[in-house]
């Protein structure tokens, strides 16, 4: 337990930690002493400032000791401790934590979790029918008719054994021959991300004359959420190459309607109702036709 009063050799020998402190730090960098903590009975700590540019708010930390009824106090050891007010670096957080979409580049290997709530284990089942099923017994006699057949070379008759069951053949045809698969869970996170970034709720979509269920650039998706999304194939659309939710759009729908032409001006009009004088020599004093003088006029009938 600590005791609450500093043992009196121990807290007078502030030389003696300055000078360990001063060994292991780098020249002038021991401050002012701060102060002297009871660590046990006849234990101290001397606290140094620290004046590494890099270690504001840091502090020296050294410890003396003396034996029970001796009068010599000695060094116990020397540290580097942070302060009420030191600047630390933030707390650490496993890689695994800190990863975020779009950190991954070429070469980088992101390994998944055995427990990875996002997948689940996908076709396990076991496709070897029971011993007396019709199933296996079927096989059983299709392996011995092409053992017995006489073939010869490159006869149609040469064929590779049966797959034992075709539950795995049709389960690798549908895609769900995989050690694991998406969750329930997973399908949800998906679906969620996918609607943030391109759903109906996004400002391009509330802006956009349709949604991309009627688009004929709209490519559809496989799997269970082919009826909520699709890819986008339109070059000039924000979201080409990008999962949609059916209920997005843009100004680049397909069946969007057809920019107005800009209006052709009107053809000029001849008005043949007024007659219009017009000078074709000046007048010799100055004159005009307005002002009376002589002139030959044109458009007088």
């Amino acid at each position: 337990m600590r005791s609450r009063t500093p043992d009196r050799l121990c807290a007078e020998a502030v030389d003696l930690a300055r000078a360990a402190a001063e060994e292991v730090a780098t020249p002038g960098m021991v401050g002012e002493h701060i102060d002297a903590v009871a660590e046990a009975d006849r234990v101290v700590t001397h606290l140094f400032d620290c004046r590494e540019p890099g270690y504001r708010g840091w502090r020296w930390a050294v410890t003396v000791a003396r034996a029970s009824r001796g009068k010599i106090v000695t060094l116990d050891e020397s540290v580097l401790l942070p302060g009420p007010e030191a600047l630390l670096a933030p707390e650490w957080v496993p890689w695994s934590e800190r990863l975020r979409p779009g950190d991954m580049g070429p070469g980088d290997l992101l390994p998944t979790e055995a427990d990875d709530l996002r997948l689940e284990p996908g076709f396990s089942g076991e496709d070897t029918p029971p011993p007396n099923s019709p199933v296996a017994e079927g096989m059983a006699a299709d392996v011995a008719d092409t053992e017995e057949a006489d073939v010869v070379p490159g006869s149609p008759a040469i064929q590779p054994a049966p797959a034992r069951g075709s539950i795995g053949a049709v389960a690798e045809e549908l895609g769900m021959a995989r050690a694991r698969v998406l969750s329930r869970y997973g399908l949800h996170a998906a679906a969620d991300r996918w609607e943030e970034a391109f759903g109906p709720k996004t400002p391009m979509a509330q802006a956009a004359p349709a949604t991309c269920v009627s688009c004929g650039f709209l490519t559809p998706m496989a799997g269970s959420l082919r009826g909520a999304f699709g890819v986008c194939a339109n070059e000039f659309s924000p979201a080409d190459g990008r999962v949609v939710s059916l209920s997005y759009g843009c100004g680049a729908h397909s069946e969007a309607a057809v920019m107005p032409k800009p209006p052709k001006p009107a053809e000029p009009v001849l008005d043949e109702t007024v007659v219009e004088p017009v000078s074709i020599r000046p007048v010799a004093d100055g004159g005009s036709v307005e002002d009376g003088g002589p002139a030959e006029e044109l458009g007088h009938s």
